[in-house]
Order: structure tokens, then C-alpha cells, then sequence
């Protein structure tokens, strides 16, 4: 066997401290992700282009014969414990509840007989690449096969949609799962998030090489506590009063996938200033994941990186969202030689932001966090930092006999 990682130890003695066999231990790489275009639009069934990249979360776990969860984390203080068929409405510590939010979303389509002890790593600083729906996919997987479970990856997209929805009260769309779950290495995935329908988009011809700079700002703030649930009505608001002006019918809960771009072009004046932005930005997004797939199929990265910073500086504008932090952040991104484009990776109001880069980019973006950001924001000094990524495959599970080589 490999010598474990760094992130590997850490789970395996979280894992430990809950009380798993380390010697039997199964392991979930549930990788975090990046929307290189629409952005703020999967809640609004719009389409989207992005990928899982090679950072994850990783959970260590033995199955149990009991129907009990224990749990530790290596980021965070505490210990988890639940009954895997009744799992609570509230949960402390809190780090637990999408372990929780697993388990309920589960027991909806049947019993439940084992529980897990396991360990969780994240490796990565929490913000801007849904380390949260990571997390919820590693313990549904983990979960799956501790109960000899057999569940499809769309089958899970809705499970972590009810665990996002509806129990830790976040009104996103499916986006970030769907990347950590139908993701294919080396290809970009496209998504209709209205339909679920997705296709792999294997890189052009001739594509030079890249790589996706993460830049953690240091910025640190959930998503339920900001603006995010407010610009999902906004937006929602906006569909209906143009559905209304074109008088056509309103579903029970409008969204602007629903509106024809025609429709929006020809009653703009139906909407408040504020969501006359919202829906500026829903609509050409969608024109910019349409080029951004025939880009991508080119192997025109500088299209790619333009249709990126035209979705931050719409995202600023038009959605409105950014801390100053992040927005100064893009800002000098898109100035530093080597980088595509740049823009949040994320709601953007905390965490982080990329950047389609050349391979070489690394330093010359570090000087420049150095010299520009870190004055603006001497706060933050020491907080942020720089990955340098790829895209990757989606979520899955290996036991400790796959981790074994072969005779």
C-alpha cells in the first residue's frame, strides 16, 4: 500500500478518534468544484459549465453493525453522534448536520440498518468551492455502501439538493453536486440545471495546458447568513413579474429559466431597477455558457478567460454580490500576466475566487496578492492562499481491499 497523504492521516486519526478500525478503513474522495461559467444561475434552472477539480474532502469510515453515527473531524472540535434512522432536527456540534441531513435525506426512500464511524479532512479552506456540498455527497456515499446501497449519481444530486434545501435552509440549485458527481477528468461538464440533462466536453484539439488558481481569500462567512437567499428571490421575483407582463402563465414558483430571453428583452421596463440587474445577468450568462462551450471545444482559452471576466464583472454589477475583499481580489487577477480570466468561485460573498491560468502563472499571481491585495486588506495578510488545480473525476468510494496492491 501507498504511503497515506497528509490529508489521508489526518482523516484516518479523526477516523480513529471515532472509533473506526484503522487497519479496515473504507475512504470517500468527494472533490470540491469550479463553475467556470453561470454563475448564480443554477437556482434559476439556467445552464451551466464547470467541473470538480483535484482538491477533495476526505472521509475515513468503517461501516457499523449498529444503526449508529459517530463522527470526528480533523477541522473542527467535537464528536458527532446520531441514530442513523432517526436523525435530529438540530445537531451539535454543527458541523454535524449535513452528516444528519444524509441520514434523513436517506432514510426517505428506506430503512436504514448500519451507522459509520468515521473521519473527516477537508484540506482546504472552507468558502467559494462547495466544500458543503462535498461534504454532504462523502457522507451519502458513505452511508450507500455501509447499507450495501446501490444509488445512481442523479439519484444523489437530489438527495444533497434536500440536504442543502431543506435541512440547513441554503435555496441553491444543483449545480455544485451535480460537478462533484458527474464529473469526467479532463473534460468540462455542461448542465441544464431546469432538466438535470448533462454532456462531457472533451477539450479541443491542440488545447495548451492550464490550470484553475484558487485564491482563498481569507474571507470567512456562511452562505445561509448572507445575501445569497435574498438574490434567489430577487430573481424569482423578476420571473414572475415577467411572465405576468407578457401575460403568460406563472408557475407556483417562477423562475427565470421559465422566461423566454424574448420575453425579457421586450419588458424590461416591467422590473424595479434592482431586478432589471438580476435578470441582466441571468440572461447573459446564458449566452456566455453557450460560447464558453464552443470556446472550450476550440481550445481558445483567452475566449474562455474573456467570457470568464465578463461573468465577475457581472456578477459585481448586475447580481450585486462580492465583499470588497473578493472584488479587489478579481480585479487583480484579471490584471496579472499569464491569467485568462478571473472571477468568485462561488456566491461570492465569502471565500474565493479562480482564474483560468497558464501553467507558469503561480508566481507572478502571488507577487501580485502581495503587492496589491495584501495593503488593501492588511487583515487578511497570512489568511489567503493559492492552489493551483486541475479538473478532475467525480465522487466515489474505495475499501481497503482496493487500496491494496495487487499480487
Amino acid at each position: 500500500m501507498q504511503p497515506l497523504t497528509t490529508q489521508e492521516e489526518e482523516a484516518r486519526r479523526a477516523a480513529q478518534a471515532a472509533g473506526a478500525d484503522p487497519a479496515a478503513l473504507c475512504w470517500v474522495r468527494s472533490p470540491l468544484r469550479v463553475c467556470l461559467l453561470g454563475a448564480h444561475v443554477d437556482h434559476q434552472g439556467g445552464t451551466v459549465l464547470g467541473t470538480a477539480i483535484d482538491r477533495c474532502v476526505l472521509l475515513a469510515f468503517t461501516p457499523t453493525a449498529d444503526p449508529e453515527v459517530t463522527l470526528c473531524s480533523h477541522d473542527f472540535p467535537g464528536v458527532v453522534r446520531f441514530p442513523v434512522a432517526d436523525p435530529p432536527a438540530d445537531i451539535s456540534p454543527a458541523w454535524g448536520r449535513y452528516a444528519a441531513g444524509a441520514a434523513l435525506a436517506l432514510r426517505r426512500r428506506e430503512a436504514l440498518a448500519h451507522g459509520i464511524r468515521g473521519g473527516l479532512a477537508g484540506g482546504f479552506p472552507v468558502g467559494g468551492l462547495s466544500s458543503s456540498a462535498a461534504v454532504g455527497v462523502a457522507y451519502l456515499l458513505a452511508l450507500e455502501h455501509a447499507n450495501g446501497r446501490r444509488v445512481s449519481a442523479e439519484e444523489n444530486i437530489e438527495l444533497d439538493r434536500v440536504i442543502e434545501n431543506e435541512y440547513v435552509g441554503l435555496n441553491n440549485g444543483i449545480l455544485d453536486q451535480s460537478m462533484i458527481l458527474l464529473s469526467r477528468a479532463g473534460c468540462l461538464t455542461e448542465m441544464d440545471c431546469a432538466t438535470g440533462a448533462y454532456t462531457h466536453l472533451a477539450p479541443g484539439a491542440g488545447m495548451p495546458e492550464f490550470r484553475l488558481a484558487v485564491v482563498h481569500s481569507g474571507v470567512r462567512q456562511a452562505l445561509v447568513s448572507t445575501g445569497y437567499n435574498q438574490r434567489v428571490a430577487e430573481c424569482r421575483e423578476a420571473a414572475r413579474l415577467l411572465l405576468i407582463a407578457a401575460g403568460r402563465p406563472v408557475p407556483a414558483v417562477p423562475r427565470l429559466c421559465d422566461v423566454p430571453a424574448e420575453v425579457f428583452a421586450a419588458y424590461p421596463h416591467a422590473l424595479p431597477p434592482e431586478l432589471a440587474r438580476r435578470a441582466r445577468h441571468f440572461f447573459g450568462e446564458q449566452q456566455r455558457v453557450a460560447a464558453g462551450r464552443e470556446a472550450w471545444r476550440q481550445g481558445d482559452l483567452a475566449a474562455l478567460g474573456r467570457l470568464i471576466a465578463a461573468s465577475g464583472e457581472s456578477s459585481i454589477t448586475c447580481y450585486e454580490c462580492g465583499t470588497p475583499a473578493l472584488i479587489d481580489l478579481v480585479q487583480i487577477l484579471n490584471q496579472v500576466p499569464g491569467v485568462y480570466g478571473a472571477r468568485f468561485s462561488g456566491a461570492g460573498f465569502r471565500g474565493a475566487c479562480f482564474a483560468l491560468v497558464a501553467p507558469d502563472a503561480g508566481d507572478a499571481i502571488a507577487a501580485a496578492l502581495r503587492r496589491e491585495f495584501e495593503p488593501r486588506h492588511p487583515e487578511l495578510v497570512g489568511q489567503w492562499r493559492l492552489d493551483l488545480c486541475a479538473p478532475a473525476g467525480g465522487a466515489a468510494v474505495t475499501t481497503a481491499e482496493d487500496r491494496q496492491p495487487a499480487p
